[in-house]
C-alpha cells in the first residue's frame, strides 16, 4: 500500500481515483475509491467500492462493501457496508448502521441501531429504537417512538422517586 498524507484539489485535478492506497485527507469535486482507507474525505461526490473511511462530508455518496465511521451528506446509498453514523436528507441502506438521522430513509435488507428520520421505508428493517412519523415496511425493532416515550416516562419517574427516596432518608436533619 503507498501512504500518501494529503491529497487536494490543487495538486490533482477535480477528479481522484484511488486504488489500494492510504491517504489522511482527500479534497475534490468527485473521489472514487478501490480497495482504499481516508481518514477524511471532503467532496461534492464520493464512491467507495471495498473501502473505508473515518469521516466524509459530501453531496452524494455512494458505496459498496465499504465501512464508514461517520457520513454527513445530502444524498447516501450504501450497498452491503457498514456505518457507524451518518446524517442525510436522502438515505438507501443495504447494511449495517449505527446511528441513522435523515429526513427519508431507504432501508433493503438492513440492521440499524437507532434510526430518526421523517419517513422510513423498507423491505425488512431491524434496528434498536426507531423514531419516525411515517414507516412503512416489515419492521422488527426493540423501542419504537411509542415505546421510547413510555421508557422515557418510566425512567423519569423512576428517577424521580429514587431521589425523593434518597433525599428523605439520607437528608439533613
Amino acid at each position: 500500500m503507498t501512504d500518501k498524507n494529503e491529497i487536494t484539489e490543487s495538486e490533482e485535478a477535480q477528479v481522484i481515483n484511488l486504488s489500494q492506497v492510504g491517504v489522511e485527507n482527500v479534497k475534490a469535486e468527485l473521489v472514487r475509491m478501490h480497495q482504499s482507507l481516508a481518514q477524511e474525505i471532503q467532496s461534492e461526490d464520493v464512491e467507495l467500492s471495498q473501502s473505508a473511511s473515518l469521516e466524509i462530508n459530501a453531496r452524494e455518496v455512494k458505496t459498496h462493501q465499504s465501512a464508514l465511521a461517520m457520513v454527513q451528506a445530502d444524498e447516501v446509498t450504501m450497498q452491503n457496508s457498514a456505518a457507524g453514523a451518518a446524517r442525510a436528507e436522502t438515505m438507501s441502506i443495504n447494511g449495517q448502521a449505527g446511528l441513522v438521522v435523515a429526513g427519508s430513509v431507504e432501508f433493503g435488507n438492513a440492521y440499524a441501531g437507532v434510526v430518526a428520520g421523517r419517513e422510513i421505508r423498507g423491505e425488512r428493517i431491524e434496528s434498536i429504537i426507531l423514531l419516525s412519523r411515517k414507516v412503512e415496511g416489515n419492521v422488527s425493532t426493540v423501542i419504537d417512538t411509542r415505546g421510547a416515550l413510555i421508557a422515557g416516562l418510566v425512567g423519569g419517574l423512576f428517577a424521580g422517586i429514587m431521589l425523593l427516596l434518597g433525599r428523605m432518608l439520607f437528608g439533613k436533619k
